[in-house]
Order: structure tokens, then sequence, then C-alpha cells
């Protein structure tokens, strides 16, 4: 069983990160998509994206039937990923994240790819989402009239933006920072070497959203970790460099 967790931004839903691979995945396994609450075709229930991400894998599963998976995700989809193998280590066989997890050590924080996601969400304009668009990949001709008008009828719906506003507004992202810098909880990327499951960190060498350097942390912290990156790609490395993504994920799944 696999189960595939998409990442986040106004328009973004579980099935478009992930339309493209599923043929090549599904010849070898039972595959899930999971489309988070405000994304795609599921709820908003209101509070953080992210927050509200972490607490929806158990009960999908539960629901299921379904004991045990592998993991793929994408971005926030690989945070959530890590958060759930965690906590739930034998319900975790193998774990595959691409970009986004880690914290920036050479790079500007927010990166170019969240500025211009911050500048979208604060006042929405078509150019704006074609400036994020562009950002989030490394062959700017992906970036298609078909994408923009299929991610500006998704970004501009009134419930798509609040929830997208609530995670990358300026304000709910300054108060984010500020609550993790005054919160005595470890962050995120410090817990990592709690992570037991076999680990595959993928990324795309020219990621404008998630710097590479990001990967450093997570590939020296967590325990059995191999890191892979995809040149001529960016955030979208399961898009850009479909064929080399798909041989590279099946190969590390099949040795479990």
């Amino acid at each position: 069983m696999l189960l595939f967790l998409h990442g986040s931004g106004p328009g973004v839903t579980g099935w478009r990160n992930f339309r493209g691979v599923l043929p090549a995945f599904a010849e070898r396994f039972r595959c899930l998509i999971l489309e988070f609450p405000g994304f795609g075709v599921s709820d908003d229930f209101g509070g953080h994206p992210m927050v509200t991400a972490f607490g929806t894998v158990a009960p999908l599963l539960d629901a299921l039937g379904v004991a045990k998976v592998h993991i793929v995700g994408n971005s926030m989809g690989g945070g959530v990923g890590i958060n759930f193998a965690t906590h739930n280590p034998e319900r975790v066989g193998r774990l595959v994240t691409i970009g986004g997890i880690g914290t920036n050590i050479f790079s500007p924080s927010p990166s170019e790819g969240i500025r211009l996601l911050q500048e979208f969400v604060e006042a929405p304009t078509r150019q704006r989402l074609i400036d994020w668009l562009k950002s989030m990949v490394y062959d700017q001709g992906l970036v298609t009239e078909q994408l923009i008008e299929e991610r500006w009828q998704l970004a501009t719906d009134p419930d798509t933006l609040a929830a997208a506003r609530r995670m990358y507004g300026k304000a709910a992202f300054a108060g984010m920072n500020a609550a993790l810098a005054a919160s005595d909880r470890p962050l995120p990327w410090a817990t990592m070497h709690k992570l037991t499951a076999p680990t595959l960190l993928t990324w795309g060498r020219d990621d404008r959203v998630s710097p590479p350097d990001m990967a450093l942390i997570p590939m020296r912290t967590i325990p059995n970790a191999e890191l892979h990156i995809f040149p001529n790609s960016g955030h979208w490395a399961m898009i850009e460099a479909k064929e080399a993504f798909e041989s590279t994920v099946l190969a590390f799944l099949s040795r479990g």
C-alpha cells in the first residue's frame, strides 16, 4: 500500500501533485492519494492547514482498515509523513519526501518561492500567481495557460484563499515563526533523529521554494536516510524529473 501526501499553496490538490506518476506506481502498489482538509475534494475545518493535516493520516488508514503503508510526501506532505512515521513507527514501511522539510542553512528565509506565494495570497492577481508558479519549476515552459487558468480558478475561491492566508499570509507567517521561537517544544527538524523508517529524501537541485541546503539537517539527522537530488528540476521533482523520479523511488520502495 502506498499513500501520497500533497504539498501546500493555493490551488494545490493531491490529484494535481501526483496524477502524472500515479500510473507507474499503481503497477506495483495499491495507491491512495489523501487530500488534506481545505484542499481538493476535502472540506475545510478551519485552523492552520498544516496542523489540521497532521491529524488526518491515522483516521484515514483506520477507516480503511490499513495497518501499514509506504508514504510519498511532497513538501508539506513530507512533513506530515515524517510526523506520522515518528509517532507511528509500526505503521510506516518506507518514507519518501520531495523537498520542503528541514530548515534553511545558507539560503534566505523566507525563500523566493515562499515570498512570492505570500505576495499572492495577500493581494491575488493573475500576474502574481504566474510569478509564484514560475518559481516552482526549473522549466518555465511548464507554466502553461492551462495550468495558470486551472490554478487561478482554484486559488481565488474564497475558501481556498482563506485557508492559504491562514498559512502564508504575512501576519500568519510571522506569528507562526514567533510562536515557534517562543515555544519550549523542539522545532520539527530537531526531532528527526526519532524517525526509524528507511527514508529517501528527494530534491530538485533548482528548487527556489525550499532550496537544497534545507536537506542537510534531515540528511544528517534521520538515522536511515539517503538523499537523491534531481538536476534541472524545481519544487515539483515528481513532475519535472518524472521518469528519473519514478525509477529512483520505485527502486527504493522495492527494497523493503
